[in-house]
């Protein structure tokens, strides 16, 4: 551990922002799942439900790169698997 103050603030702040991507990560894995569950249990009247949850996730991802936690390949990579497993639900 460092004895300059410069990095001890430096390393605290390094530890609060870790713990925040980590919990924004976190909220957007949950979102997945749900939104993963939901479509395999869908019929008519869940459908919108499905619908709601994807848009949820996807607004997650797009503020997720927008505040720099996600690169954007990598969000761009989440958003088209997700579409692809509502694809493949309805063939």
């Amino acid at each position: 551990m460092s004895k300059f103050s410069s990095a001890v603030k430096k390393t605290q702040i390094s530890y609060r922002n870790r713990a925040r991507n980590r919990s924004y990560k976190a909220t957007i894995k949950t979102l997945t799942k749900k939104y993963i569950f939901n479509l395999n249990n869908i019929n008519d009247s869940n459908y919108n439900n499905v619908l709601c949850n994807l848009a949820s996730v996807y607004s997650k991802i797009d503020k997720a790169v927008k505040k720099g936690i996600l690169h954007k390949n990598t969000a761009a990579r989440k958003k088209s698997i997700l579409a692809r497993a509502m694809k493949n639900t309805y063939r």
